[in-house]
């Protein structure tokens, strides 16, 4: 494993630990084999435990509140991007495949195009604003 050289008296030894298990090394000086006892101090660690008291956390506010959906039917960012231009506007009456607005995303104008028939009844966005994948942009109903 190690090889060491000490000199203890003016005496020159080579020492070779061989094997370490648990508080036993095998050790070989000068060619001569050895089970030496090791004795260890035990260490106190430099660095202090920060002791806190425990904060009491209420449960009740963690349920999941429910939010109220409408009866509309949500159109999604297809990808990340920005709104270039809206082309319609709350109110309009739309048909599916009508386009909505415009939107850039990877350096290209995408048009975003309604899914179904109905009528606009909020715009999420406005134009310049960034989106990511799945944010709502309109709501039809």
């Amino acid at each position: 494993m190690k090889k060491f050289k000490f000199t203890i008296r003016g005496n020159e030894y080579d020492v070779e630990i061989k094997n370490y298990e648990g508080d036993i090394a095998k050790i070989e000086v000068n060619g001569t084999e050895y089970d030496v006892e090791v004795h260890q101090e035990v260490k106190t660690t430099k660095t202090p435990t920060l002791v806190r008291p425990r904060v009491p956390v209420e449960r009740k506010d963690s349920k999941i509140k429910k939010s109220v959906s409408s009866r509309a039917y949500e159109l999604k960012a297809p990808l990340p991007g920005n709104i270039f231009k809206i082309l319609k506007n709350v109110g309009d009456e739309i048909k599916k495949g009508d386009t909505i607005m415009i939107m850039e995303a990877m350096k290209m104008e995408n048009n975003i195009q309604s899914e179904k028939d109905g009528k606009i009844v909020n715009i999420k966005v406005k134009e310049g604003d960034a989106v990511l994948q799945n944010d709502v942009l309109v709501e039809i109903e």
